[in-house]
């Protein structure tokens, strides 16, 4: 599958593009020059790959889970970005945004976060460089992640609660936003999701398709053939990004993104922008949103704070219009099962964003054959999340 890129930089059809103030146009024509002569250097690619090897432990393991394989009548292996240094995905991206804001001069950085991984993950890379590092975090979210609190202000990083609409996700994108406009100069927004205006989403999924470059080339050498289905939780996007793009050509590999049902559609408590959203503009983007009939952003749920999100990456809703990937939904109640049972089938205990995306693989054990290949993706691990587990599941 084509998108427009080529033709129409920063669009996927009809999705994508800048929507900012005059104030950042500035600022993101800066990033998107460095970011397109970094990815021509081979330099820069060379000194990249040699962090995440010797730093954050790539490549991640592909692993045949087997109890879990029993359990829903195929083989299922685990993509484990939980074993990455900082417990998920997100390192992937931090440093090559971290490394991008030294080679524009840039002398403070910045990020937003939900789940804490992303704030945790650019903390770390700030101290690796050498740079202070300011993070926005929803109220919510900092008193259900307080472990990774505690992680960025160990690791040096400064953590600002935003009050906002819900005190999540959203609000703390908007204030980092903010506090951007007015400090570009000398700073750059390392944004966490295949989402935001251009050129983040081309550019966080550049940096997170390692993921799916390594389980393209493990798979291949285990089972001498591709997948049959690959699954991922979306939220803004980027670890099922990271895993799906380089396998969009592969026409015969099923792609399922799996969003936040939360407490059910039909509530409209959930985080399901692809599902149950429409087109609209979120954090300088066009893309599916969650929105009344008037353009509001309506409030969203989901008991994984990383997906906690109104919108979802442009890339993403491009693949739903054209048909390339699936994209389903996963209710609170079904996350919270997936999260106990893989905890005890495979002694794995995943972040509750990644129990999504384990909820969807137990859903289809109908639909699977023995023959069949599917690749999970483990975006992170769950020790930021036992304790609000514990305390809805009364433990």
């Amino acid at each position: 599958m084509a998108t427009d890129e080529r033709t129409r930089p920063g669009y996927f059809g009809r999705y994508g593009g800048r929507y900012v103030a005059a104030t950042l146009l500035n600022a993101l024509e800066e990033l998107e020059a460095a970011f397109n002569a970094a990815m021509d250097d081979p330099a820069f690619h060379e000194e990249y790959h040699a962090i995440l090897r010797d730093y954050a432990g790539r490549p991640s393991p592909l692993y045949p889970a087997g109890r879990l394989s029993e359990r829903v009548g195929a083989k299922v292996y685990l993509k484990r970005e939980d074993l990455n240094h900082t417990g998920a995905h997100k390192i992937n991206n931090t440093v090559g945004q971290g490394l991008l804001a030294r080679r524009m001069g840039k002398r403070r950085i910045i990020a937003e976060t939900g789940a804490g991984q992303h704030g945790v993950a650019t903390a770390t890379v700030a101290a690796l460089l050498g740079l202070p590092c300011r993070v926005f975090m929803g109220v919510e979210d900092v008193r259900r992640q307080s472990l990774n609190v505690y992680r960025m202000k160990l690791l040096g990083a400064e953590v600002v609660p935003v009050e906002g609409l819900q005190g999540t996700l959203k609000d703390a994108c908007d204030e980092a936003m903010r506090y951007w406009m007015g400090t570009y100069e000398e700073s750059l927004y390392i944004f966490g999701s295949v989402a935001g205006p251009h050129p983040y989403p081309t550019m966080v999924r550049e940096f997170q398709r390692v993921i799916g470059d390594e389980a393209r080339a493990q798979v291949l050498e285990r089972e001498g053939r591709l997948p049959d289905k690959l699954v991922a939780c979306v939220g803004g996007g980027s670890n099922a990004m990271g895993l799906f793009y380089p396998f969009i050509g592969d026409e015969g590999v099923e792609l399922i993104g799996v969003e936040a049902a939360g407490h059910g559609i039909d509530t409209g408590l959930h985080s399901a922008s692809i599902c149950a959203g429409s087109f609209g503009v979120l954090d300088g983007t066009a893309t599916l949103i969650i929105q009344d009939e008037e353009g509001q952003v309506l409030p969203v749920h989901s008991v994984a704070p990383g997906l906690d999100y109104p919108g979802v990456g442009p890339e993403h809703a491009w693949m739903h219009d054209t048909g390339r990937a699936r994209y389903v939904c996963v209710t609170d109640e079904e996350a919270l099962a997936a999260f106990r049972t893989l905890a005890q089938l495979e002694g794995i205990i995943p972040a509750l964003e990644s129990a999504h995306a384990v909820a969807q693989v137990l859903n289809m054990a109908d639909e699977l054959n023995a023959g069949d290949i599917v690749i999970v993706n483990i975006s992170g691990r769950g020790d930021k999340d036992c304790e609000e587990v514990a305390r809805l599941t009364s433990e």
